[in-house]
Order: C-alpha cells, then structure tokens, then sequence
C-alpha cells in the first residue's frame, strides 16, 4: 500500500525520471505535490501498470494535484553531461515549474543532486511507496511517451512508437541499417561492439 508523505505537515513534492535507459529521446521528469489526504486504488509505479490505466490516471493526477510540472533534457544536453545528472536536471526543471514551492522533495532513487533552498529525501523503488513519486511516474512516463509516438511519425523505420526508444532488437536494427537520427543519444552503445557507428 503507498503512503501519502512522509510528513502530513509539510508541501512535499513527489519526483520522478521516464526514458533514461533510452537511446533516442530526451530524458523527461514530472515534479508533483498531492494532498496530504490523496489517495487512488489503481495509482502505482508506472512501470506496474498498463499504458491504458496510465493515460486514465494522468488526468486525475492533474486535477487533484495542488502542483505539478515537467521537465524535459535533449539528448544533446544528455551527451554533453551524461544521464545522470540530465535525469537529475530534468527534475530540477519540473521543480522550477512547480506553481507552488515544496518544502520537502521525495525523490525516486537512491541518488540525487540537491536542489537550491529545499531538503530531499532518495526514496530506491520509491513509485511503489508514495503517492506523490508513483503520480510523478505516470506523468513522466506518459508526457514522454506523446514525445516518442510524434517523433515515430518523423522516422518510422526506428518504431518509436512502439520501443518509445529503448534498445530492442528491431531499434538496433534500424539502426544498423538506417544510421542515426539527431535524437539518438551518441554517448550511449547504439549498437553491439562488432557493429560500430561511425559520427
């Protein structure tokens, strides 16, 4: 069962990534602070829960949040600083956003650069424990996932709109027969050793 926060008395705002083990596509992260009192039976970890039950959810998180924003990294800022710290820009784009300032973050992970001025907590596996991060999952998932199904239109042959960029066979494929695209991630192993691009 998830819990609503971690302390009922202060604005903590949920934060979670989508995408970061992608090899196309920008890394994107939502911000959200819930109610102290929120709860949803269906609300999870994204990753437990079907594409149809997220686009549901994503609708209700944005009408009962009393905040929530996203954030977005471009593959070419991912290349220039690494996935890391993009994931962790990403979040602190979505809290820049955020119409309301937290006074506490509750991030997804075990690893987090500091944001200015407000104290976080990491929380491992923290979609399945909180609301506010298992709201930030769907949100994150979900907005990246429109990006992907409208850059697929652009380049069909790489099934963005299935893969949503993730290294499946048919991507590489692609890849290998094809070359890249601007939104491959050119730091990341595009393809098997053996089969090397050349940028």
């Amino acid at each position: 069962m998830l819990l609503s926060c971690i302390d009922p008395n202060r604005r903590e705002a949920g934060c979670d990534e989508a995408g970061r083990g992608c090899l196309a596509g920008a890394v994107f992260a939502a911000a959200v602070i819930l109610p102290p009192d929120f709860t949803h039976p269906d609300l999870n970890d994204s990753k437990q829960l079907s594409e149809k039950k997220r686009y549901e959810l994503r609708p209700i998180i944005e009408q009962e949040a009393s905040a929530w924003a996203v954030g977005i990294v471009s593959p070419q800022e991912i290349d220039r600083i690494n996935i890391l710290k993009a994931s962790f820009l990403a979040m602190h784009r979505a809290i820049d956003r955020l119409n309301i300032r937290p006074d506490h973050l509750l991030i997804d992970g075990n690893r987090f650069t500091p944001y200015p001025g407000i104290e976080h907590t990491t929380v491992v596996k923290g979609d399945g424990k909180y609301y506010s991060i298992a709201a930030a999952s769907v949100l994150a998932k979900t907005y990246r996932d429109d990006y992907m199904d409208e850059l697929a239109e652009q380049y069909p042959a790489y099934e963005w709109a299935k893969n949503k960029g993730y290294p499946t066979r048919a991507h590489r494929e692609a890849i290998r027969r094809m070359g890249i695209t601007p939104f491959h991630r050119k730091t990341f192993t595009l393809l098997p050793e053996q089969l090397r691009l050349e940028f």
